[in-house]
Formats: C-alpha cells, structure tokens, sequence
C-alpha cells in the first residue's frame, strides 16, 4: 500500500496529511487500553490509502511511541514509508525522546524542523519537557520560531506542535497545555502570514479561531479521549486522521475522517493510561 504523490496545478492547492499520537510499543501488536496501536495505525493508513490521493506530505504532531525506545521509531518510519512515497515529518510528545527521535540513524527519518508543501511552509515545534506530561517551549524553540518566521514574511505559514496552546474545554487534559503559551501567541504578533495552528495530544478533534488563525486538533491514530470532561474519559469514537488543502493564496480547507467498519477492544472504564 503505497499513495503516489502527484503534483498540483501552480494555482490549486496541495494536500498536506496529518496523524498524530499512535503510540507503538516496542513490540509489533502491543496494546494501549487494550487497543491494539498497530493495528489501529495500520487502518488508519488504510483509510489514508482509500480516501486520498496526490499527498505531498504527511506529517505525525507527536507520541509516536508509549515506549520510547529505537526499535519502535524505526518501525514507525518503515511503516510510513510503506505506506507514503512523499516527504515526512514529525516531531516529538511528552511520551517520545526527542533527542533519539532527531539522532536517530535511519535514511529516511523525517524531516522535525521546517517543510514546504506547495507554496506553504510549515514549522514543527518540540514542546516536549522530559520527566514531564506537559508542554513548553524553550527560549531555543521560540528564538526558532521567530526566526523562521522573520526570514519567510510573505508564505503562507502553518505551525506544528504537540501539546495544546489554548485549552480545549477538557480539565484533565487542559491541565497539559504549553506552560508559556502566552509567549508562544506573543511570537505570532504582526506575523499574518501564520495561517492556522495544529497539535495532537488531546486524541481528539478540536476547531477554533484566535486572531483570524485557525486552531486545530487531530483525532489519535488509536485511542479517543472523549470532548468536555473535567475527568480522564475515553471516547467511543474511532481512530482517524485529519488532511488540509493548501493553497498558494494562503486559504486552507481542511477536515478529519475517521475508521469505520472496525472494532477494537478498548477498556472504556479506564481512569487513566
């Protein structure tokens, strides 16, 4: 199952795919709350494969990995370029290493700090705080981001990271959100050209405006945290993933889909993973 890229007319727009938090173990076929996370990844590539066509990008915003060890960051990548012949893109959560997810010596590890996709630029940020289940971003990441985007004032801009900036009504989770999120929304200042926010984390789908900008969320690649509950619940709903439209003018039309026709045996009743 591979999905062939194919180039967009100049002046329509590209398609970029993003999933996020499959957390494989070091063994093919370990489970999180039951869920069986290669399993649940595999189909949700699927889906990817039955849905899409002339992707220019995918990119995974973060927990690749429950167990953050080689082995599982390896398999990850083998199964995405099985899976994609375009360019690839991730970067770290709370529950992944940073370090050996950038170090790591494999030919075709994913790009972690800047992409183009048609027209646009995308800058993937790590706000992974090791020991820690929340987010912030370093001085290093945030000069990063000011930089970067300083040096491209004129393209269309989508900002990448793990944790959530604004809290997405949920207070067991919220509790997470980037620790310096003001700063974060103070380097976006005069900066128009940043189009929209994406983030995983949350394993659940979430969409807003904040200063003309979109902020979106992304179901898991397996198990769903359930929306607007102050308690750790898991959801009924299905693994997924979410694609944008890119244009040049700097519009994004973007949307999530979700498996059907499965069933995983998940522990409902969990008060926490």
């Amino acid at each position: 199952m591979v999905v062939k890229t194919a180039k967009s007319p100049q002046q329509g727009p590209v398609r970029l795919v993003q999933i996020t938090d499959p957390h494989l173990g070091t063994g093919d076929g370990e489970t999180l709350l039951g869920l069986n996370t290669d399993q649940s990844l595999a189909d949700v590539l699927e889906l990817i494969h039955a849905e899409q066509t002339g992707i220019e990008a995918v990119v995974c915003t973060g927990d690749i990995a429950s167990d953050p060890e080689k082995i599982c960051y390896n398999r990850f990548i083998d199964t995405l370029h099985n899976a994609f012949d375009c360019p690839l893109g991730w970067l770290p959560g709370n529950h992944d290493k940073a370090q050996l997810m950038f170090s790591l010596p494999h030919a075709g590890r994913p790009e972690h700090r800047t992409m183009r996709v048609g027209a646009w630029l995308l800058i993937l940020l790590d706000t992974s705080v090791p020991g820690h289940v929340y987010g912030a971003l370093s001085e290093s990441e945030l000069t990063f981001l000011r930089d970067t985007l300083a040096a491209h004032p004129d393209t269309p801009t989508l900002v990448m990271l793990h944790h959530q900036p604004v809290p997405v009504g949920s207070e067991w989770i919220d509790q997470y959100i980037v620790r310096n999120h003001s700063e974060f929304f103070a380097a976006l200042d005069n900066q128009p050209q940043v189009k929209a926010i994406s983030w995983g984390h949350v394993h659940q789908n979430f969409e807003s405006v904040k200063d003309s900008r979109q902020l979106l969320a992304t179901p898991s690649t397996c198990v769903q945290f359930k929306p607007n509950c102050d308690d750790f619940t898991v959801d009924t709903q299905m693994p997924g993933y979410r694609w944008y439209d890119l244009y040049p003018d700097g519009r994004l039309e973007t949307g999530i889909s979700r498996v059907k026709d499965k069933s995983y045996v998940i522990d409902y009743k969990s008060a926490g993973y």
